[in-house]
């Protein structure tokens, strides 16, 4: 198994070359194809993948830890891998013996996931537009998703469908063939080259056996997917430390009204710097902890352990407390930064708004205003929390999605 500091190595070069060019892909939006090419071929799809299966045998807290240093570097990226992290996932507990088989190789091989999940309009909560038809060894999927992170990069996009019985399922459709369009329209303030637009799917096709049942699902998938997100917020957090850290050493220009002639010994700037910096660390030790709560719910689940119901809620419990600190830690230190530094600091050459687009973005995902209210009604009642996020319309006087409604991994 490869070791947190081995993994580190591995990808510190790919991870310098994404920093280096983050400020041009941002002001230039461009999408950073090679990015992910380039981390494809490092290894990171295969990271979690066991040894033996041609993976890194990482953990997850080793996974999350990566995810951190690539978030700092440029926060899009963690979050394009988001779907294919979940579906790596998956694989590793599933009870389809063929299926994992199968797509572990083709893991193993370079395959990068996608995601297709969610739809926007009038789709019924718990219900979804995009279709499945199943015709002996071979399906075909049609329909429209959105916030689609990751699969304009990606080789397969992980696509829930619903067949004509209403039953629900994963479908990892090909993206290389002309039943699928795939636009780069997600028009967000933050999180801008994740990719996260929209899904055509025409008769798309797919062997049949690709296509397993939603409720086998792993049973962990929230905490996981929110996972990734407070990598991101973590990410982002030592970036605006950094950021505030270089800024304030380099300024030669003071204020008259100031505190000192020198703007790295003025103290009320130093009380900003070291604010952020305890965000940062913050971020990443709250985003760890979960990490290890996650890693637990694993194992449990490997092994079919008796207690993984009871690890799984403690998982999406640490999740969600750690989004509520984080959705609101992040985003105002990334608007503190600017407390720290002169008027300079907001030129678009610097590009230092896009911390607060970036961190505001991502806490606007799964709100967490409801995640604090399930945290107090399992406190308070031990209710456990939702594992299914499903959004949508409402028709008549009391809808509501059925047992295996689909849960919405993926806004942005």
């Amino acid at each position: 198994m490869t070791t947190s500091s081995e993994l580190r190595d591995r990808f510190r070069p790919v991870i310098e070359t994404i920093a280096a060019g983050a400020l041009d892909r941002e002001r230039d939006r461009t999408l950073p194809v090679a990015e992910v090419r380039a981390l494809a071929e490092a290894g990171l799809g295969r990271v979690r993948l066991p040894v033996e299966a041609g993976g890194l045998g990482a953990t997850i807290p080793q996974l999350t830890t990566l995810l951190i240093d690539l978030a700092r570097a440029d926060a899009n990226l963690p979050q394009i891998w988001r779907g294919h992290i979940a579906f790596v996932e998956d694989l590793l507990v599933t009870p389809h013996a063929d299926f994992r088989r199968r797509w572990l190789e083709a893991i193993a091989g370079g395959a990068v996931i996608g995601n297709a999940w969610s739809e926007v309009g009038s789709v019924g909560r718990g219900s979804f537009g995009t279709k499945l038809t199943l015709e002996g060894e071979r399906a075909e999927v049609s329909g429209q998703k959105f916030y689609t992170t990751g699969s304009i990069f990606a080789d397969y996009s992980d696509t829930l469908v619903e067949a004509a019985d209403g039953t629900q399922h994963i479908a990892v459709v090909p993206l290389a063939q002309d039943g699928v369009s795939i636009s780069d329209d997600w028009d967000g303030f933050g999180q801008k080259l994740t990719g996260t637009g929209t899904i055509v799917y025409d008769r798309a096709r797919l062997e049949a056996r690709d296509v397993i049942p939603f409720p086998d699902r792993f049973g962990y998938q929230t905490a996981v997917y929110q996972l990734v997100l407070l990598a991101v917020h973590a990410g982002i957090a030592a970036a605006v430390e950094a950021d505030a850290v270089s800024a304030v050493a380099a300024r030669t220009r003071s204020y008259s009204h100031g505190n000192a002639d020198r703007v790295r010994e003025d103290p009320q700037i130093l009380q900003v710097v070291g604010e952020l910096s305890a965000v940062s660390h913050t971020a990443a030790a709250l985003t760890g902890q979960v990490a290890e709560a996650v890693q637990t719910a694993h194992e449990a689940a490997s092994v079919r352990a008796g207690h993984a119901q009871s690890a799984v809620i403690d998982a999406e419990i640490a999740s969600a407390r750690a989004q509520v600190i984080t959705s609101r830690l992040v985003p105002e230190a990334a608007t503190r930064l600017f407390d720290a530094l002169g008027a300079s600091a907001v030129r678009e050459t610097s590009a230092l708004d896009r911390h607060w687009r970036n961190a505001r973005t991502v806490a606007s995902h799964n709100p967490w205003v409801y995640k604090a209210r399930e945290i107090g009604a399992w406190e308070v009642g031990g209710t456990p929390p939702s594992f299914q996020w499903a959004i949508g319309t409402v028709s008549g006087s009391a809808q509501e999605p059925s047992a295996s409604a689909a849960a919405q991994p993926a806004a942005v």
